[in-house]
């Protein structure tokens, strides 16, 4: 930590000790002096948030106290080495030997001293030697004997009448006795010690006796609460609270809440008198408190549940009224998440075993707190912290709890008289009901719509029903009018669980008898009739409407059930409140094996009539009508005409519009009408021109069937860009993609395996290698494959197998066992011919299921392994022995050194798989196949992750942990004899110059074709609704990425074909959607499930579509999604963490972006005057090790997170110098970079991101030592950045979105220019509008047409402009030196735009961006950058740099210590940085925090906040300095006495205070 500012003394002592200015002293370890109670407290407070899990009322498990990834200490703070490390623990052993002896003499004579009868001034002064003694001894020091000898003799001393010292010093004595020796407490309660201190509680004649006697009792009822209990102990604690301090009264709390924990069944009455004072105790101020007290009637309420008098008895005491203040969201109190969840589940419990309580909760308009809890349901979105996604999903299961009970169904209720009575109250007061449907319905839809998992979605819909069950048809018109109801529905009919079709059948059932037409309209409209049609008669429904429903069927045989049995509760049993979950496993399920089948049966036969549903009658005249246009669309498909047919491009381009017409029209389309009319699979289709159904694609030599899809999708990008006539507000881009996004809502049932797993253990883990693991293993028999002859049999029955292990470490353990040597060279070529398990190129949406999730995202990683391939044969660059290495959870740097040396050794990374850190070339041979009930496992796969695909091909959601790992696998082992086809990873189109035959220049445009080159998801059949639906949304965002370059490609062509004459005519504005609308909220919301599942993100539990859609469709998840998926892909394990859920939390954590938990901190010193050079230094040392950076500067005292970010952005600045010759600078009228000063130093300035400057490749040479320096910043740079992601830290480097395109991969081409050098790019783009004028005009009217000579550039023929072929700006860049490339004319004009493209983004850059590379490849893969876009990458990198709203000012600042929102210093200070420019309000946030740009998200994302607090003065405040405390950001502002002063200084501080760190 460090201070800056003013550089006098200041007193520290007042602030907080963790506000304090760092040093090496700081990590030494403290002592504790507290006084007695606030030890007491610590300790109170620590073993009541231990049982924290206690106030979770339903059988759930809560997370851990501490989270795993919590920061460990510096290494200065000590160890936990055994005393065996260092020879003078064994004299400290003896030490410890001989003062317990000496301790056990004095404890005899003391005794002895005790039971004479003297005097009481000597009973005071023994008494005061025994609490001496007892306060320094340990636990060796006593003895049952001795404990059981004083028991009686204080019980004694603290029932004196007359004496009140002696009663103190007694009950002291007694708590120091339970604190050393805990067993005495058992002593204690037999000789009658509780009635003794609860006499002396009753009485309370002396305070200070009665504090010290509950301090005892604390001690006491922690291990002896029933004898507590019995003695009145409650009663006697509560009775005289009010005369206590806070402090003391949290202990009297602590005491009812040890007693609580263990109350009995029986005799309620010993505890039920206590309830009217907690009652009471609710309405007091202190968190603590009032969180106790809850817990305390959260457990007499569960001990109660079963007796209905009693639970009477606490709604007259005003119980529900004061729970429902303390969960109201708009009471203002804060609880902490397990005490909010306990409180809600007593209401559960009050709900379900009373009707009292039922009425009064109604009464009482519960409906409008829990509409407002489950209004948050999407908070998880933003929270990286799995203890508090974990609260929050319990809280929903409670939530929903109370609501069933609020709704009480009447079928198979064991209960129905009080049923009976709670329907008959519904019944008589609808207007509650109506209620209920109009707030929480809406929100039940909207939580089984954002991917819940299949048990709140279970949920959700059993509450639904019940609602639909006891409301009449009036109210069920009323509440569904605006709800979209049976759009809702027919998406519940898309998941595969049959408990969620039957329950859905049931809503449909009720609906359609309460509504009658106006219910069997929508259902048409929707689908839900052909959905039910589905579920009877699947196989004449799978090839016609609908299709998505085909995969629904339910057989009758007994096959399907059986596979859900391993769910790890029946959703039966949803709302049983049952805790053993091992007892609910064995349950057998409810539901007929047919239930399903029948029902919808029965529903058809009842409300449909039998030719319904094979006739047009069924058919919507919308449906109809996007039939006809799919079927147009089809024809256009079959069409063999000519690519360049204006005619086919404009009949194409009238369908689309009459589509476009009718999304946006009035009458709305349903997702079913909009899926079963074919439109969208019709649209893929023709944009494809069938591609994105092929298994595989072959496009070497198919430019013009590329050209074909180039044509089509620019037709498509004219129509959705262009805003229709009718249309005032979206495009039609937008409008599509929200049908699409509504769809793929509805029809997509991606499974999130949830892993309910016990608890670690150890175990020993026979294969691969012979090794203790620290999870449990796998049970598989090896068996031959039948009919193998050249293996064989592996004797041994069942092995254990690490679940994480990839199938080539099985197959090096297995296969020397099962080889027979005869066979050996048999096989030799066959071996030869299996080549490596490579992605084809038609794969490039495809994303690996193992540790290559990051290995193959398409096109544009393939070229980028080329351009690697390419720079790897001439220069050994270290890039791909880093692939997937870095999740090594807590690597040392000695685990680092063997990844840069290609060790053999695999390491596991979030996919649980392995990978070898060799190159992709040297991946051996696969000897062995492997399969799993039958199907071959994917090699990529690791064993746990082949298992949990088969469980989610069954069709399950949840896996049994208990099931998964004590079954035993069989693994049948077959010798790999087939020869694999080798694809080449090269893609076919790179660098291919495609002309059409009009002439227009279509570079970089092939990219978009790949879109339809490979497939999605591999484990999704193509020819499915959902595949489509990402298929188009895909092509989608690609258009709208590169919508610059397809309408500028479309004004150059209508500038050649003559439509358009004017140069600026080119200029396009590209009318782009925001990327949010791309955003699948569900998709999000289930991967923020998976990613909170801590056993599936460490082991690579998690599902494969995940990994896939997160590497092929990464726009489909929200970017602080993606940012959590980043840090577990790249580190292991998440890397920004949340505060703990209390609202009341006091964190002390002091890194604003906390570095990655579990590192190492090592403290690096660096030389301001000399700072590249330290940087070179730091990062040699530590970029391939996984530890986190602290900076400290030579000759001051700061150390910490602010000069880390300090040194950061001084580094950043240092490599934005001129004259490096890293960046392209002001050369010329072709630059818009320009040169600014700041802090004495020169930096380059471009408004647009720096760029690469271009060096000709004849001046790349070993032997120029100016390049070889450019290369080594470059170097240096990427490992810099690498590092900052890594330790999350801000940089001030703002790099052009080109650059980051060539990072992830990206090729550019002549339409990126313009993103970084606009007057460039703008020029060359009109030099090839020229270049294509004249090649239109050479098609047309042939080589010797005289047209072609007028051809000039704004009136100013090509030749007068005197251009040379020298890249511009830079005349010793020579692009060529042949005789017809002196100068520039007509003629060559082409080859001179393609040579200046070239120069500027490929040849001139391509070594300085691969050294970028190779740098950040040390540190971790750069591959798992390109989930995110030029944009976010600028976010991730270098944090916000947003203008500051007077409103986030005050939300996000901390006032503390003399300081309020509203105090005028700090409305002073506000409106003073509000008014500052943006170069001001840099400064001020390097003052403040250590760097100018406030990490991604804000202010909001400042950890720990930016706190304000009063800087006590010794003199006039107006003559004082603020001072700051980088680490925490902290300002210690003085009271100033106005504005203008307030400014004048802190502006005169910043500017002073800027180059160092002191002591203030």
């Amino acid at each position: 930590m460090a201070n800056r500012g003013q550089k006098r003394p200041e007193v520290v002592e007042d602030f907080p000790a963790d506000k304090r200015a760092c040093s090496s002293l700081d990590f030494r370890p403290s002592s504790s002096s507290s006084p007695p109670m606030e030890n007491q407290l610590e300790s109170t407070s620590s073993r009541l948030e231990s049982h924290e899990t206690d106030m979770d009322t339903a059988s759930t498990a809560s997370a851990s106290s501490r989270s795993e990834g919590e920061p460990e200490k510096d290494s200065t703070c000590g160890s936990c080495d055994s005393d065996d490390v260092d020879p003078r623990y064994g004299g400290l052993r003896e030490y410890h030997r001989s003062r317990s002896h000496g301790d056990h003499s004095k404890f005899k004579k003391i005794l002895s001293s005790l039971t004479e009868e003297t005097e009481p001034s000597e009973q005071l002064a023994v008494l005061t030697e025994l609490c001496e003694v007892l306060s320094f001894c340990t636990e060796d020091s006593l003895s049952s004997m001795l404990a059981d000898a004083f028991s009686p003799i204080l019980v004694k001393l603290a029932r004196h009448e007359s004496n009140p010292n002696i009663m103190l010093l007694a009950a002291r004595a007694i708590t120091y006795l339970c604190d050393v020796f805990p067993r005495s407490s058992a002593f204690l309660v037999r000789h009658d010690a509780v009635p003794a201190i609860c006499q002396r509680l009753m009485a309370i004649d002396y305070l200070d006796v009665a504090e010290q006697c509950l301090q005892a009792l604390e001690k006491i009822s922690r291990d002896q609460p029933l004898a507590c209990l019995e003695a009145g102990a409650i009663v006697a604690v509560l009775n005289f609270i009010d005369f206590f301090s806070t402090i003391v009264q949290r202990v009297a709390l602590s005491i009812v809440a040890n007693i609580c924990r263990k109350l009995p069944s029986d005799s309620p009455s010993l505890f039920m008198d206590a309830v009217p004072i907690l009652c009471n105790l609710l309405q007091f101020e202190d968190q603590q408190l009032v969180e106790s007290v809850a817990f305390c009637l959260t457990k007499i309420t569960e001990r109660v549940s079963q007796n209905p008098e009693k639970l009477d008895e606490l709604c007259n005491h005003g119980v529900i009224n004061q729970a429902l203040h303390l969960i109201n969201l708009n009471s203002g109190t804060t609880l902490s998440l397990p005490v909010y969840n306990g409180m809600i589940g007593m209401l559960v419990k009050l709900s379900s075993g009373s009707y009292l309580g039922f009425r009064t909760l109604y009464e009482l308009n519960i409906c409008i707190i829990l509409k407002d809890i489950l209004a948050t349901y999407d908070v998880p979105h933003g929270v990286s912290s799995p203890r508090l996604a974990d609260g929050h999903s319990i809280q929903v299961r409670e939530v929903l709890k109370l609501l069933y009970e609020l709704l009480p169904a009447l079928a198979n209720n064991e209960d129905f008289q009080q049923v009976s009575e709670k329907v008959a109250f519904l019944r008589s007061n609808p207007g509650f009901l109506r209620m209920f449907g109009m707030d929480v319905l809406p929100l039940l839809i909207q939580v089984v719509n954002s991917g819940a998992n299949i048990h709140v979605c279970y949920s959700c819909l059993i509450i639904i029903n019940n609602l639909l069950s006891l409301s009449t048809s009036d109210i069920l018109a009323e509440v569904l009018t605006n709800s979209n109801f049976s759009s809702f529905l027919a998406g519940v009919f898309t998941r595969k669980d049959y408990h969620v079709l039957d329950i859905a059948l049931q809503i449909a059932e009720s609906s359609l008898q309460k509504l009658g037409d106006t219910c069997w309209k929508s259902f048409i409209k929707e689908g839900v009739l052909f959905a039910i049609d589905a579920l009877i008669t699947p196989e004449k429904c799978s090839h016609r409407l609908f299709p998505v429903f085909s995969g629904n069927q339910l057989s009758v045989d007994s096959s399907q059930k059986p596979a859900n049995k391993g769910v790890l509760r029946c959703l039966c049993y949803a709302f049983e409140n049952d805790h053993s979950p091992s007892a609910s496993e064995a349950r057998t399920c409810k539901l007929a094996l047919d239930a399903v089948h029948q029902r919808a049966k029965d529903i058809k036969t009842s409300f449909f009539s039998p030719e319904l549903c094979d006739s047009e009658e069924a058919l919507t005249d919308i449906l109809q009508m996007l039939r006809t246009f799919a079927t147009s669309i089809n024809d256009l498909m079959n069409e063999s005409v000519d690519e360049s047919s204006l005619q086919h491009e404009e009949r194409f381009h009238s369908v689309l519009h009459q589509i476009a017409v009718k999304l946006n029209g009035s009458e709305p389309i349903s997702t079913f009408e909009f899926i079963e009319s074919g439109v969208v699979k019709s649209l893929v289709n023709y944009l494809s021109n069938g591609l994105s159904t092929s298994d595989k694609v072959e496009l070497d030599d198919k430019v013009s069937h590329l050209l074909v899809i180039e044509k089509r999708l620019r037709v498509f990008g004219r129509l959705v860009f262009t805003p229709l006539d009718s249309l005032h507000g979206d495009l039609p881009m937008v409008v599509l993609i929200r049908k699409l996004q509504s769809a793929l809502s509805s029809l997509e049932n991606f499974p999130v395996i949830i892993n309910h797993s016990t608890k670690q253990r150890n175990s020993f883990a026979m294969v691969p290698n012979g090794r203790c693991v620290s999870h449990p293993c796998l049970r598989v028999h090896f068996v031959k494959g039948e009919g193998e002859e050249c293996l064989c049999d592996y004797s041994q029955d069942v092995l254990t197998v690490d679940p994480f292990t990839p199938l080539n470490a099985i197959e090096e353990f297995l296969y020397p066992k099962v080889k027979k040597s005869e066979c050996l060279e048999e096989n030799a070529p066959v071996e030869e011919q299996n080549l490596p398990l490579k992605l084809p190129i038609n794969a490039n949406l495809i994303c690996g299921e193992s540790s290559e999730h990051m290995e193959f995202h398409g096109m544009s990683t393939a070229l980028q392994d080329l351009q690697q391939g390419e720079a790897n044969s001439s220069k050994s660059i270290p890039d791909q022995p880093h692939v997937g290495q870095q999740s090594n959870l807590g690597g040392t740097s000695d685990e680092q050194d063997c990844v840069v040396s290609q060790s053999k050794v695999p390491e596991a990374d979030i996919n649980g798989s392995t990978q070898s850190p060799s190159s992709e070339d040297d991946i051996p041979l696969p000897k062995l196949l492997f399969y799993l009930d039958g199907q071959q496992i994917d090699r990529t796969l690791s064993l746990y992750q082949a298992v949990l695909q088969q469980q989610i091909k069954v069709g399950n959601e949840m896996i049994a942990s208990a099931k998964l790992w004590s079954q035993v696998y069989t693994l049948t082992y077959r010798r790999a004899a087939e020869p694999r086809p080798e694809y080449s990873q090269e893609c076919p189109a790179k660098n291919l110059p495609l002309l059409d035959k009009s002439g227009v220049y279509m570079q970089g445009i092939p990219c978009i074709s790949y879109l339809f080159a490979g497939e999605l998801l591999s484990n999704l059949e193509k020819p499915s609704p959902v595949y489509d639906i990402i298929v188009l949304l895909k092509s989608m965002e690609a258009m709208n990425r590169h919508a610059f370059q397809l309408m500028s490609i479309e004004k150059m062509a209508a500038f050649a074909e003559g439509r358009m004459d004017n140069l600026d005519d080119l200029k396009v504005m590209a009318p782009l959607v925001l990327q949010n609308e791309f955003v699948s909220s569900k998709l999000t919301e289930k991967i923020e499930q998976q990613m909170r599942d801590s056993l599936a993100v460490s082991t690579g539990g998690m599902p494969s579509w995940c990994n896939e859609l997160m590497n092929s469709c990464p726009f489909l998840f929200s970017f602080d999604a993606r940012r959590k998926y980043f840090h577990l892909s790249a580190f292991g394990q998440l890397q920004i963490q949340s505060d703990p859920p209390s609202h009341g939390s006091t964190g002390t954590s002091t890194d604003r972006r906390q570095t990655t938990s579990g590192l190492v901190r090592k403290k690096f010193l660096v030389h301001r005057d000399r700072i590249m050079d330290s940087a070179v230094q730091m990062m040699h040392l530590y970029a391939r090790q996984r530890v986190a950076l602290e900076v400290e500067f030579d000759d001051e005292v700061g150390t910490g997170l602010g000069p880390t970010l300090e040194f950061y952005t001084l580094i950043s600045h240092e490599l934005q110098e001129p004259g490096l010759g890293m960046w392209r600078e002001d050369h010329g009228s072709f630059s818009s970079s320009k040169v600014m000063e700041t802090h004495g130093s020169e930096m380059i300035l471009s408004p647009f991101g720096l760029f690469p400057h271009p060096w000709a490749p004849a001046l790349c040479t070993s032997e120029n030592v100016e390049f070889a320096e450019v290369i080594n910043r470059f170097i240096l740079l990427g490992k810099l950045v690498a590092k900052a992601l890594q330790d999350g830290r801000v940089l001030d480097l703002h790099l052009s979105k080109a650059f980051y395109k060539l990072v992830i991969g990206q090729d550019l081409t002549l339409y990126d220019i313009p993103s970084f050098d606009p007057e460039l790019g703008r020029t060359l783009l009109e030099f090839q509008a020229l270049v294509d004028r004249k090649k239109f005009l050479e098609s047309v009217h042939g080589e010797s047409s005289s047209l072609k000579n007028d051809l000039c550039f704004r009136n100013i023929a090509i030749e007068d402009l005197c251009l040379d072929f020298t890249v511009p700006g830079y005349p010793n860049y020579v692009l060529s030196s042949g005789p017809d490339h002196k100068m520039v004319n007509m003629t060559n004009l082409e080859e001179y735009v393609s040579f200046v493209v070239d120069a500027t983004t490929n040849s001139g850059i391509s070594r300085q961006v691969e050294a970028f590379k190779s740098g950040f490849n040390q540190v971790f893969p750069i591959k798992n950058l390109q989930i995110f876009s030029e944009d976010e990458l600028e976010r991730l990198l270098c944090g916000e740099n947003n203008s500051w709203e007077f409103s986030d000012l005050l939300e996000h600042i901390k006032f503390d210590h003399g300081y309020t929102a509203s105090s005028p210093p700090v409305i002073y200070l506000l409106e003073t940085i509000q008014e500052f420019d943006r170069e001001q309000q840099r400064s001020f946030l390097q003052f403040v925090t250590g760097a100018p740009r406030l990490p991604s998200g804000g202010l909001a994302s400042l950890n720990p906040k930016l706190t304000i607090v009063r800087k006590h003065c010794s003199k006039s405040a107006d003559a004082e300095l603020p001072s700051v405390m980088t680490c925490a950001n902290y300002l210690k502002l003085p009271p100033y006495s106005s504005k203008e002063k307030t400014k004048e200084k802190i502006l005169y501080a910043i500017r002073e205070g800027q180059g160092s760190f002191h002591l203030s």
